[in-house]
């Protein structure tokens, strides 16, 4: 293919997200009512303190809600794109590694959601105790919601971009170690960019888990190699 080709590839492979995106977003916000019930369900009074601010999450919410349902589209026209640049053999790896990046993205999701955020929210309501109580409005607990549920789908997938690493010999378990210093930093530097405010509990509750999942990556590749 030449240049052209290639963007014109590109080109059709965005449209068809942006597609896909618009067709999930739709779903998700005639299914809206039931999402944010589903999401508010750790926290029993909410509040709206703009006239607009319920319409504006609701259509952001949409956003994301439609892109986690249409992301196995999403991860199969991104890796198609790819797919003239590998050999036969890789096409034969890259066919597992398209359903395992979509799963592993989505048990991030859920594992935040199920794990994280709950625990998260009770350390935070833990410090409003007698005639301190919390008073969150709407926008701010959802926008907290998809900032601490969302980004666990993609650590999840920090395996599946080490070990093609690692088998192509550009990273090794050794290697790995000797970065661990600075993939703590970096984990923390990640976190602080990704959330919006200067709170440190909300910084660690993102930062931990991704050391965690480097650890695992370690441990994976270790074995992988060995074998």
């Amino acid at each position: 293919m030449t240049f052209t080709e290639h963007l014109e590839e590109l080109r059709s492979r965005i449209l068809k997200c942006l597609a896909a995106l618009l067709a999930g977003a739709v779903i998700s916000f005639w299914q809206i009512d039931r999402i944010v019930a589903l999401l508010t369900m750790p926290v029993p009074r909410l509040f709206v303190m703009k006239p607009a601010e319920a319409f504006m999450i609701y259509v952001k919410l949409a956003l994301w809600s439609g892109a986690i349902l249409v992301s196995p589209i999403l991860a199969w026209q991104f890796w198609a794109f790819l797919l003239p640049a590998f050999t036969s053999h890789e096409k034969k790896i890259l066919g597992l590694f398209v359903p395992a990046s979509v799963v592993l993205f989505l048990a991030g999701i859920v594992f935040s959601f199920t794990l994280v955020l709950p625990r998260g929210l009770d350390f935070l309501r833990s410090f409003a105790l007698g005639s301190v109580q919390p008073l969150w409005s709407l926008e701010s607990y959802l926008d907290f919601v998809i900032l601490m549920v969302v980004p666990f789908g993609f650590f999840f997938n920090l395996p599946l971009i080490l070990l093609p690493l690692a088998q192509m010999g550009l990273v090794d378990s050794v290697k790995l170690r000797r970065a661990r210093r600075y993939v703590i930093v970096l984990s923390f530097i990640v976190a602080a960019v990704i959330t919006p405010t200067t709170d440190m509990v909300s910084q660690t509750l993102l930062a931990v888990p991704i050391i965690v999942l480097y650890e695992v990556s370690l441990l994976i590749i270790r074995v992988v190699l060995k074998k």
